[in-house]
């Protein structure tokens, strides 16, 4: 490509690769499966960060939150340890076990921690819930304990993440020694920010795990929204502002799954004039209440929790979405090939349109 002598040519085409695997009937499968399917899209990365989210992984610990923390050193294990003593009952904890791969180097000091909060802890009595100990611990740490990260804080999930291409990831963690019931995973291309181990995909807050393709034009304005409200952004990307809309709207006001979905990637106010007036309505109005949780910009997005899984993107679609289902398995990804790599023959496969969300839901 020729470019004009003035003109820098440094940018690279932002990619990334999302994808997800659920079994809407619980049934825990190895993450081998999604470690093959997000390998499948190699292209799609360039090795500066990739990560998985499991659910289910942790049964022996179900009622207790798994905090996953990483740390850059000695001392910051030590200070959130004294924070963690502080706040909460620890039940057990472990290093995060790995395995040497030749293509990870440097990596942080990664624990695991099983935590309840403790009873007496200001507000206890009603007014706070024990989630929202769990998201105020989760932003002290990273905001005020140099050099320590959480990767989730969610019950019977995990997040595992870091530099390096998805299936390298996936082989440092040993995630084909895990068992989940919904994976979900991402090849990071950075474009705008930083790479490095906090910075990987997923993010998570509580049992919300994020996975994202794209870019977030509206940061700022989502950023200062969400500080009004408690939420603090330290990891330096974008996709951070997702998983605390996502807590916010959902578990903070109880919108539901749909609702929170249009908030963030509504359709444009002329579309909504062509509406029935019910659905008119109910749109215009969380475009009118929630416009600062709006998120502009190309982006895809899949969104792991407790209750299951959702994909949506932007609302013209600038970057890809695939879904597909066969019998009690839902799968999305950012390429149908990346589904059929572990899903040769699945009934149904379709492309959602801009903004509209794929939800799976877990049965009892």
């Amino acid at each position: 490509m020729n470019v004009p002598p003035r003109v820098r040519n440094e940018k690279d085409i932002s990619a990334c690769g999302i994808s997800a695997i659920m079994c809407e009937t619980r049934e825990r499968f190895s993450g081998e499966a999604v470690i093959r399917s997000i390998t499948n899209m190699h292209e799609r990365s360039n090795g500066l960060g990739g990560g998985f989210a499991a659910y289910g992984i942790y049964p022996d610990h179900a009622d207790r939150y798994a905090l996953h923390l990483a740390y850059e050193s000695p001392a910051a294990r030590q200070a959130t340890e004294a924070l963690l003593a502080e706040r909460c009952d620890v039940a057990d904890d472990e290093p995060i076990p790995t395995r040497p791969v030749a293509a990870i180097s440097d990596p942080p000091i990664l624990h695991r921690y099983f935590v309840r909060i403790k009873p007496d802890l200001p507000g206890s009595d009603g007014r706070l819930t024990e989630d929202d100990h769990i998201v105020a611990l989760h932003m002290k740490i990273n905001a005020d304990v140099d050099d320590a990260f959480v990767y989730s804080s969610g019950k019977n999930m995990g997040s595992f993440k870091g530099v390096g291409y998805p299936e390298d990831i996936g082989e440092f963690f040993r995630l084909d020694q895990y068992e989940a019931w919904t994976w979900i995973a991402h090849g990071r291309f950075p474009t705008n920010s930083s790479a490095w181990w906090g910075g990987a995909h997923p993010f998570g807050l509580l049992d919300w795990a994020i996975v994202h393709n794209g870019e977030i034009s509206s940061y700022g304005i989502n950023r200062r929204y969400l500080a009004s409200f408690g939420y603090h952004c330290t990891l330096q990307t974008d996709t951070e502002v997702i998983t605390y809309l996502f807590d916010l709207l959902i578990r903070k006001h109880g919108l539901p799954l749909e609702a929170a979905c249009t908030a963030m990637a509504p359709p444009f106010w002329e579309e909504m004039q062509r509406l029935p007036e019910a659905e008119r309505r109910r749109d215009q109005a969380l475009r009118a209440v929630y416009g600062g949780a709006l998120l502009n910009g190309p982006f895809a997005v899949v969104v792991g929790h407790g209750g299951g899984m959702i994909g949506f993107s932007d609302r013209i679609k600038l970057r890809p979405m695939v879904a597909a289902r066969k019998a009690q398995w839902l799968y999305i990804a950012s390429e149908e090939a990346a589904i059929r790599e572990v899903c040769a023959d699945p009934e149904t496969v379709w492309h959602p349109d801009g903004g509209e969300p794929v939800i799976g839901t877990l049965r009892s």
